[in-house]
C-alpha cells in the first residue's frame, strides 16, 4: 500500500512539474510535449510551429520556410541561406488603431506645448507689438529649433500683417495667426503614405544609427496589418546581427511576414528576395530596413543607392523612401535630411521620439527647408504609437493657447 501511494505522489509531482504545456505542430496533427522535449524544440523550431499557451495564447502562429541567398534561383546545397518567417496576419481595423491614438499627440508633447509662451506674456503687458515683443518670439522660435530661414520667414509674414492692420494686439489673435502660419509652413508635400493596388509595392526605410528605424519598421508594419494588408518584412542590416532579431521579433508581434538574410550577406539581395517572395504570395506591401549609416561615409551613401535601385526593379516598385529622424537631435535632423534625399530620394520624414524634446521645432525646419512631408511622429513606446501628425493639432501643441 506504501508503494502505491509512493508512486501516485511521484507522479503528481511530474505532472505538476511540467508547468508549462507545449504544442508541436506539424501540418494537421499534433502532440503534447513534455518538459523533455523543450531542448530538441529550440533545436527544430526552424522547422515547425512552436506556441507555449501559457505566453502565446492569442498571437499568430509561426512557420518557417527555407530560400536561398542571392536575389535569384539557387540550388539547395547554396551555402548562404535566407530563412522565411510567416505569421498569421492579425485581423484588426487600421480606423480603430487611429482613433485610439489620435488624441494622444497634445497630451504626449507636454515638453514641446507652450514654448511661445514668454512672447505671448510680454505681448499681454505691454498691449501692442514692438521690436522687444518681435525679439522675444524669434528667440523662442529659434530655441525649439525652428531654424533660422524658417523663424524669419514667420516673422516677416507677421510684422507685414501688423503693418497693414491685419491684426489686432491681442494674445488670441496672434495665437490663431501663428497657428494658421505653422499649418502653412507644414502643408508641403503629400502627408499620405503611397500604396498601390496590387503586390510588388516597397517602403525603404533609411536613416543614421540610433534613430529608432527597426522599431519604426515594426510599429508601421503594425498599422497596415491592422489595416488588413499582407506584409512582408526584409531585414536589409546584414551589418548588425541583432538588428535581424528584433526585426523578426517585431514581424511576430505585428502579424508580418519576414525575410532575412545571412550575417554580413548583400542587404540588396535580401531585399531583392523579399519582393519575389512578396509577388508571389501576393503580399501588398514590403517594408524593407537598412543599415543605421552614418550619412558622412560616401560609400554607405552608395550602398543605399544600390539597395534602391534594386528594391526598384520589376516587379517591385518603390512607393515611399521614408527617412527616419529623431527629433531630439534638433538642427543635426536636416543635415542628415539632406544628405539622404540627395542619395535615394527622399519622399517623407518619420520623426521619432517627438515626446522626449523640447525642440519639436524641427518639424518646421524640415518642413520648410527640405519640402518634405512629415509623414509620421513617434510619440511613445506603445506599439500604437507611431501616428500621422496633425497638423492643426501639432500647431496648437506649439503654440500652447
Amino acid at each position: 500500500m506504501i508503494y502505491v501511494l509512493v508512486a501516485v505522489i511521484a507522479v503528481l509531482l511530474i505532472l505538476m512539474g511540467a508547468g508549462l504545456t507545449v504544442y508541436l505542430k506539424t501540418d494537421k496533427s499534433s502532440r503534447r510535449l513534455g518538459k523533455k522535449d523543450l531542448t530538441k524544440i529550440s533545436d527544430e523550431s526552424r522547422s515547425f510551429t512552436v506556441e507555449a499557451e501559457s505566453a502565446q495564447k492569442g498571437r499568430p502562429s509561426v512557420d518557417t520556410i527555407s530560400s536561398e541567398d542571392g536575389g535569384q534561383d539557387r540550388d539547395a546545397g547554396s551555402r548562404d541561406k535566407k530563412e522565411e518567417v510567416v505569421f498569421e496576419p492579425q485581423q484588426q481595423n487600421a480606423a480603430g488603431v487611429e482613433s485610439a491614438t489620435r488624441f494622444r499627440l497634445k497630451d504626449r508633447l507636454t515638453k514641446t506645448g507652450g514654448i511661445l509662451s514668454s512672447p505671448f506674456a510680454l505681448l499681454r503687458s505691454k498691449g501692442r507689438f514692438d521690436q522687444q515683443v518681435y525679439d522675444q518670439l524669434e528667440e523662442s522660435l529659434i530655441m525649439a529649433d525652428v531654424g533660422l530661414a524658417t523663424t524669419a520667414r514667420l516673422l516677416d509674414s507677421l510684422k507685414s500683417a501688423v503693418a497693414k492692420g491685419q491684426l489686432s494686439a491681442g494674445e488670441d489673435e496672434l495665437a490663431d495667426y501663428l497657428k494658421d502660419e505653422i499649418v502653412s509652413v507644414l502643408d508641403v508635400g503629400d502627408g499620405d503614405l503611397e500604396l498601390s493596388s496590387g503586390p510588388g509595392n516597397v517602403w525603404l526605410l533609411v536613416g543614421v544609427n540610433g534613430v529608432g528605424k527597426t522599431t519604426t519598421i515594426g510599429k508601421l508594419a503594425y498599422r497596415e496589418v491592422s489595416a488588413g494588408k499582407k506584409v512582408i518584412l526584409a531585414a536589409g542590416d546584414t551589418f548588425r546581427a541583432a538588428a535581424a532579431d528584433q526585426l523578426e521579433l517585431w514581424a511576430q508581434r505585428s502579424g508580418a511576414g519576414f525575410i532575412r538574410g545571412a550575417s554580413g550577406a548583400d542587404p540588396s539581395s535580401v531585399i531583392f528576395d523579399a519582393v519575389q517572395h512578396g509577388v508571389a504570395v501576393e503580399a501588398d506591401l514590403v517594408i524593407a530596413d537598412s543599415a543605421g549609416r552614418l550619412h558622412t561615409k560616401t560609400n554607405l551613401m552608395e550602398e543605399l543607392k544600390k539597395i534602391r535601385r534594386i528594391a526598384d526593379r520589376p516587379p517591385g516598385k518603390v512607393a515611399e523612401v521614408l527617412l527616419v529622424i529623431d527629433a531630439t537631435t534638433g538642427q543635426n535632423g536636416l543635415i542628415q535630411a539632406r544628405q539622404f534625399t540627395e542619395a535615394v530620394g527622399v519622399t517623407g520624414i518619420v520623426l521619432t521620439k517627438l515626446d522626449g524634446t523640447a525642440k519639436g521645432g524641427i518639424v518646421l525646419a524640415i518642413a520648410a527647408e527640405l519640402n518634405l512631408p512629415i509623414k509620421l511622429v513617434g510619440v511613445g513606446e506603445g506599439i500604437e504609437d507611431l501616428i500621422p501628425l496633425d497638423k492643426r493639432e501639432f500647431a496648437e501643441t506649439l503654440v500652447g493657447i
